[in-house]
């Protein structure tokens, strides 16, 4: 029996940037499948007790910027710790991965998740802009289709359903990794995942 991963994440988190790599490699190397499960957090943070960043303290936001740095250079990923399209609004993006995860798979919608991240994060593009997505979609050998698709019913459906799903698990941030219904939340517990997925090897 194949052990999966259930991925819950937000395209626009730098958090799940720095760990998107890792883990896809940890899976791998496990032989472990991952559920690509993109998620509200405007929806999630309310019923969590989580906070925009806008809204946090200034001293909170002053480290979080301090911890990216420790983060991007400990693992040797390019990131801008305060890129041009950001914040930026991720519903578009989010919908885009799960259109393409519905008609593609999860192995297509978590290599689109990664570029995605990386647009914010590494290339400074805004990734709630449509010419934008269709420029990562063709990049990624993908159809501009999808992206029309972004409002379809199922789609939405599918991205209220995975956001449901997060909230009902006790989700509260991203990214949370899930395994056999115990959660991992943020990518600096990735190694306690790793030891997780070793003892079902």
């Amino acid at each position: 029996m194949t052990t999966t991963i259930d991925y819950y994440f937000a395209p626009q988190s730098p958090w799940t940037y720095l760990g998107h790599e890792r883990l896809t490699n940890m899976a791998k190397a496990a032989g472990a499948s991952i559920r690509v499960r993109p998620i509200d957090l405007g929806r999630v943070f309310p019923v969590s007790g989580g906070v925009q960043l806008k809204d946090r303290p200034k001293q909170r936001q002053a480290y979080r910027l301090v911890e990216l740095a420790r983060f991007r250079d400990y693992l040797g990923l390019p990131l801008n710790l305060q890129p041009q399209y950001f914040p930026v609004v991720p519903t578009l993006a989010s919908r885009l991965i799960t259109a393409v995860q519905l008609s593609e798979g999860d192995a297509i919608a978590l290599k689109l998740a990664g570029a995605l991240m990386a647009a914010v994060w590494a290339q400074e593009r805004d990734i709630a802009n449509p010419q934008t997505l269709t420029q990562i979609l063709a990049e990624s050998s993908l159809p501009a289709k999808y992206l029309t698709q972004t409002e379809s019913v199922d789609v939405q459906a599918a991205y209220d359903a995975y956001t449901d799903s997060a909230i009902e698990l006790g989700v509260f941030g991203a990214p949370t990794y899930v395994l056999d219904g115990e959660l991992f939340w943020g990518q600096d517990r990735l190694m306690f995942l790793e030891q997780a997925l070793l003892k079902r090897a």
